[in-house]
Formats: structure tokens, sequence, C-alpha cells
């Protein structure tokens, strides 16, 4: 590979695997405020939102960070209060108590409405009004959480990308194959990769953090009780679902804490990372084949991402755990075709896993699911694995994950609607 193909992959990497605080739904919702509240220059007096039913459906029920409090409107109050736009997914960073308290009027002063955005096909669109003294500013964000394609004031568009909205970035013009993967993460220059141990070190103190407290469902910390250690035990296994699941708790509680995210999820940023990191330390493997397997494990992830798209009615940590596994595996000292095996492993145990919003109980997929990204591992280093004889296995296994992708993107469609009709109508 030579170094430009090199570069364009870093670049790919690093435009897709950062920072966040919070979900990154309903954090974008609120950078998608504090672009609006800055354009029109003062605190508003009315906010109409309208969201995708994918972006809707994310931040319906999930905790966000300092302010003790779930849901959307806390979210749109705050990215107009103290939103800054430089800050990224890192937009309520500067909330504290009094902020919160001033968000909570503009709630009670029933000053924000948020509705469905009725007739678009995208699954991330965010589009935010805000309204003060006799005049008006929009923003809508849509393709990615960060993604600023309209910008207005009263009259004067700013910004207005929707004519190339259907454009692809240059990060996005990558093409990837499994191979591909393979080989950059194997034989990359290792001070040309290395950044990515940020994800690990980010996503473990995430981790520690959560366990020092009480959050969600306390999954992780659960896992390391006596009982549970007397179930299961105290050993690689256990320790890589409780610190993974820990940092998962910490985030979809709404804590103060820092994500190292992927294509625009922290928490398949902390799928791909946390297994791949506590297996490397468990199992005694050095400097070089964490990074190797690390950046293995983000980079099958991103691919996967490609065709199946930001949102989708599939779970994200089945592609997450997709890449832990991969990862997994390479550190297990596996080649390129034990990784193949435990791609088909993942994608036929794991395919149609729903996605029905972000919230605490997250933790549990993606519990669930990292410890059958380690099973599949294990299989593939014994030479097992999922045939094209079986279900939707392929023998190639870029056409697995096509198979994979087109059930996510396209075939679940109609689950999408029905999770939302279900979590929208609940008690009526």
């Amino acid at each position: 590979m030579n170094i430009t193909e090199r570069n364009q992959i870093i670049n790919l990497v690093k435009h897709e695997v950062v920072p966040a605080i919070g979900c990154t739904e309903p954090i974008a919702v609120a950078l998608c405020a504090a672009y609006a509240t800055e354009t029109l220059g003062c605190r508003p007096e009315k906010i109409d939102v309208h969201l995708s039913a994918n972006v809707l459906k994310n931040a319906m029920g999930v905790g966000i960070p300092g302010t003790g409090m779930i849901g959307l409107p806390i979210a749109i109050a705050l990215g107009a209060l103290i939103g800054k736009t430089e800050y990224q997914l890192e937009v309520l960073k500067d909330c504290n108590p009094q902020e919160v308290e001033r968000g909570k009027e503009m709630i009670d002063a029933n000053c924000i409405d948020i509705k469905l955005k009725e007739g678009i096909s995208e699954k991330l669109y965010i589009e935010v009004t805000c309204q003060a003294n006799g005049h008006k500013a929009t923003a809508i964000i849509a393709g990615t959480h960060t993604n600023v394609r309209y910008l207005a004031y009263d009259d004067d568009v700013r910004i207005n990308n929707a004519a190339t909205s259907s454009q692809t970035t240059d990060e996005e013009c990558v093409e990837l194959t499994m191979q591909r993967v393979w080989e950059f993460a194997t034989t990359a220059p290792l001070e040309e990769i290395e950044f990515i141990k940020d994800s690990a070190r980010l996503n473990k103190a995430a981790a520690e953090f959560s366990l020092k407290g009480n959050y969600g469902h306390c999954l992780g910390k659960t896992m390391r009780g006596k009982l549970e250690q007397s179930i299961m035990g105290d050993n690689t296994f256990t320790r890589v679902l409780s610190m993974t699941s820990a940092a998962c708790d910490a985030r979809m509680a709404g804590a103060m804490v820092p994500v190292m995210s992927n294509s625009g999820s922290g928490n398949q940023g902390i799928a791909a990372t946390m297994p791949v990191a506590i297996f490397a330390e468990e199992n005694g493997n050095n400097d070089e084949q964490f990074i190797r397997a690390l950046m293995l494990s983000h980079l099958t992830t991103i691919y996967i991402k490609q065709t199946l798209g930001r949102l989708s009615a599939l779970c994200g940590c089945v592609v997450a755990t997709t890449g832990a596994s991969c990862g997994i595996t390479y550190l297990m000292g596996g080649n390129y075709e034990n990784i193949t095996y435990a791609v088909k492993n993942m994608i036929a145990n794991l395919t149609g896993m729903i996605c029905d919003g972000a919230k605490p109980s997250c933790a549990l997929k993606i519990t669930g699911s990292v410890a059958n990204c380690m099973l599949a591992a294990m299989l593939a280093m014994e030479g097992r694995y999922v045939t094209a004889l079986e279900g939707i296995i392929d023998e190639d296994v870029d056409r697995c994950i096509r198979n994979l992708t087109r059930i996510g993107s396209q075939g679940m469609n109609e689950t999408d609607s029905l999770v939302l009709d279900i979590m929208t109508h609940k008690g009526c």
C-alpha cells in the first residue's frame, strides 16, 4: 500500500474516530440548536425542532450529560443556552448546575416544540429554528452528526449545501475491502497509526469512572460482585465484559465523561475499543500488537458502516463488536483467514439485533455482543466458521458484510417504523 493510500485511510479514521460527550443523537441536536442560536445572536424565545425518525428514536430515552435528566428538551435548551459550536460533539461540556436550572426554566416556559420531520428519506436529519425579537435563524444538520447543511438568518442564507447533499466527502470516498483493512492495519508504519491508542485511553477512563459510581443499570459493576464472580469467575472473559459495559453504563446514563466514538456513535467506539484493549492487557500482547489490533477493530467497524449508514434499524454494537472480534483474533495470533472466519461467525450470529433507541439498557446489548465476539474469535482460531451453506453467509467475506448491511439498511426498514411506533405509543 503506497503512502497516498495510507494517508487516505488515516484521514478516514481520524474523521470517524473522534471524542464525544453523551449520546451522539441528542448531542447533535444540541449542536444544531447552538448553531441556530449563534446565528440568531441572542437567547431564543421560541425553538422549533424537526427530526428524522431515527434521530428521534435514539434521543428519547438517554441521559444528557451533566443534567441528571433524560431526553431532548434539556439537550436543546442547553444547546441554545451554553452550547459552543467549536466544541462539536462535546458541545455541552461547559454544562453546570446553574445552566441546568436555566434550561429547566426554558422547558417549563413551553418554548421548545419537537416534531417528526415528515416527507424525508434521510435517517439523520436535524432542523432547528430559533426565534427572538422578530427574527429567526434556522440550522440543519444532516447526513452526519456534525455536517451543517443549511444555515440562515431571516432571508440571509449563509450555508446551503442541499444541492450537494448527496455527494460524499473525501473521507467517505475511500474504498475499503476486508483485505485492504487487514493490509493497512497490519503493515502501516506504527508511528502513523499509534494515534488510535487515544481511543483506549479515553474509553478505559470512562469505564473506570463508571465503576466508581452508579450509572445506568450498573451492569459493569454488577459483574464484579461476589455472586456474579462465583458464577462467571474473575477471568479475562468477565473483565472484558465488565469494562466494556461499564463505559456504556456511564455514557448512556449521561455522565459528564468523554468517550471516543466511531462513525458517529460513542457506543460503537466503546465496543470497538474496550474488548480489544482489555484482552491485550490480559493476554500480554506487546504495544505494536495492541495498536494494530485496535486499528483493525476500528477500521473494520468503519468499513461495515460505510454501507450500513450512520443510523439504521440494526444495533450498531453488532458492527463494532464484529470489528472487535477481528482485533481479538489478531491478538490471539490469527492471520487474515482467521479474521474472515471471525467476521462470518459474527454475522451468522447477531444479524437482526434491533436498535430501539439509545438508553441505559444498551449496555446489555453491548455486553451480549462482546460475549459473542469472544466466542467468534475462539472458534475462528480453531479454524471453525459458519459456511456458505448456512443462512446469509457467503464464501466471500465482503459479500457477507454486504448481506449484513443490506438487511440492516433495507430489510429492516419496516422494523424501524414499528419500533418507533411502539416507543411513541407505550401506555396508549
